[in-house]
């Protein structure tokens, strides 16, 4: 699973920019194959510290909100269903929901907004 979120996210970053994937101190994000594949790619990785949630709490949060604001609505029977749920909230929170905390903005909008901001 990771190595594959990997090969499709290697297609997903713009040429010149140097992302950090940050995660917990799971077993697989320690592997071998996966700390060779991100330096390959040029990724930084950053782990959360051993025992502080708080390094988490961004996902913590947006998991939290998929739960409350769309699953929750939904008796869901298998992987499939789950799936293509998710993937609606996804394209929902993206492009659609605004925030206080993005100014206002959806989150792909406040993205390039900061872009813009930072390349400029």
């Amino acid at each position: 699973m990771i190595y594959r979120t990997l090969k499709e996210l290697k297609s997903k970053i713009p040429t010149g920019f140097k992302p950090i994937m940050h995660s917990d101190q799971g077993w697989h994000y320690q592997l071998p194959y996966y700390i060779s594949e991100l330096k390959r790619m040029n990724i930084k990785q950053s782990m959360s510290r051993k025992g502080n949630c708080l390094d988490n709490s961004p996902i913590e949060i947006f998991f939290s909100l998929l739960k409350r604001e769309y699953l929750n609505n939904f008796e869901i029977r298998n992987i499939k269903m789950l799936t293509k749920l998710t993937k609606e909230y996804l394209q929902f929170f993206n492009n659609q929901r605004i925030s206080l905390k993005t100014k206002g903005m959806t989150p792909i909008e406040y993205r390039n907004h900061s872009l813009k901001n930072y390349l400029t």
